[in-house]
């Protein structure tokens, strides 16, 4: 049987597609931009026909039938490696989302010999090539291993999806896929440029002054990893490397601009390597069969021994409060979940790793409310019920728009000293007071 011929026998309605799922099944329903849209729909209206459904999630950016139709759960579960935006919405509307935590470098061997068995796998896909391949898109992370894993194998084309070049496991072959759907072809979720603060502009600034000619860049997602793209962009920085969990549009901005060849790095010289993209049309317009960039699994990406090997890398991840051990929380506030490990913690590892590298963890001093209350992120202990998402033996440098300070190898009272100088002023005598208190203060500390 021909490509073609194979494509049209698997060709069917999502109507029909979504019949093979059984209450209490567990369903993949993609990744990032690649997750399904005709096929969520199809399958939120089954609703009164199924219970229990357990659905894997990660970074959901779309509005999702299955939990507007069934908002308390009791047909569909929502499930996540990494809560988004559009998931707290559903979490403020009452529905439980119910996070999976993850060093995300492992998510695809807790897919393949972990999690229980995926009945089926769902997911956004490109139109097949000559080949009889159905590219991923932009969103390759742990997607082959969901194919792998998944007893039956269901591909939603969408032409609108860029078509990302590998690295490897970047796409399922129509011999491993059960059912085709056509999708509507929708353009895929934009996430536009935050505006870039005075205080996002100060820390970028502090960080870009420790960046050399040659360094490989790794920046998260935020109004600061954006400050730190940009004024890379217009620096005199050359010959910097790209090797990054998120492909945000920062990148093409650093390439337009002459700075990104990677001629200087250690592996995959001259690619931008990356596992998802989340940006705007630009940013998918410029992945769009562009052997410049490569796309690879996430346990490639983020594995801090591969990582690494790129000299003077330079990782660059937000958190949401600090306290004066050097314990970072950038997950949740107390025990009201926000977002996820993610790969925060393969890229403070691997910074250090890395010969002549840094990772930094960047935060305001503090949240300003409109009634001018003011409240510090560096705090005297992490808010009770908040995560630690990187322990006080791994993170090194935190960043504010007061400093920064190196933590590695500094005793809990240098600690004190550094992080509460980097503190907001109008803090730091109590956090001077909470240091004594727990006994971490020496009478000879100085406050700058």
């Amino acid at each position: 049987m021909g490509l073609m011929e194979e494509y049209k026998s698997k060709l069917v309605s999502a109507n029909r597609a979504v019949k093979v799922i059984k209450s209490g099944d567990w369903v993949d329903y993609g990744s990032f931009c690649g997750q399904v849209r005709v096929l969520d729909k199809a399958l939120a209206a089954r609703k009164d026909e199924l219970m229990d459904v357990q659905i894997w999630s990660c970074v959901n950016p779309y509005p999702t039938e299955v939990n507007t139709v069934d908002p308390q759960g009791e047909s569909f579960v929502w499930n996540s490696w990494h809560v988004s935006g559009a998931d707290r919405k559903i979490m403020k509307s009452g529905k439980p989302v119910y996070y999976s935590p993850v060093k995300y470098c492992e998510v695809p061997r807790y897919v393949r010999e972990r999690i229980d068995p995926i009945d089926v796998s769902m997911m956004q896909v490109c139109p097949m090539d000559k080949h009889g391949y159905f590219n991923f898109g932009p969103q390759n992370t742990h997607n082959k291993a969901v194919c792998e894993r998944a007893k039956v194998v269901i591909v939603e084309v969408n032409e609108k999806q860029p078509r990302a070049l590998g690295g490897y496991e970047e796409a399922v072959h129509i011999s491993e896929v059960d059912f085709i759907v056509e999708g509507e072809n929708s353009p895929l979720a934009e996430i536009p440029q935050p505006p870039i603060s005075d205080i996002d502009r100060s820390v970028a600034e502090l960080i870009v002054a420790d960046i050399g000619d040659g360094a490989c860049i790794q920046i998260g997602i935020g109004s600061l990893a954006n400050a730190v793209g940009m004024i890379i962009a217009d620096s005199d920085l050359k010959d910097l490397g790209c090797h990054t969990e998120m492909l945000i549009d920062a990148y093409v901005f650093m390439h337009e601009a002459g700075k990104v060849t990677g001629t200087r790095k250690g592996i995959d010289p001259g690619k931008m390597v990356y596992t998802f993209a989340l940006g705007t049309k630009m940013l998918y317009d410029f992945i769009d069969d562009n052997p410049k960039c490569a796309a690879y699994p996430v346990n490639y990406t983020n594995d801090p021994a591969i990582s690494s090997l790129n000299d003077n890398l330079i990782t660059v991840n937000l958190a949401l409060e600090v306290d004066i051990y050097g314990q970072v929380c950038s997950e949740s506030s107390g025990t009201r979940h926000i977002s996820g490990t993610g790969g925060q913690l393969d890229f403070v590892l691997a910074g250090w790793r890395s010969r002549g590298g840094k990772s930094f963890i960047c935060l305001p001093s503090a949240n300003i409310g409109a009634d001018g209350t003011l409240k510090s992120r560096i705090v005297p202990i992490i808010t009770p019920g908040g995560i630690v998402t990187d322990p006080r033996t791994v993170a090194d440098y935190i960043v504010t728009e007061y400093g920064k300070f190196a933590m590695k190898g500094k005793t809990v009272w240098q600690r004190a000293e550094g992080l509460i100088n980097i503190a907001h002023p109008d803090v730091r005598d109590d956090l001077i007071k909470a240091a004594e208190a727990q006994n971490i203060w020496r009478k000879s500390n100085k406050i700058c």
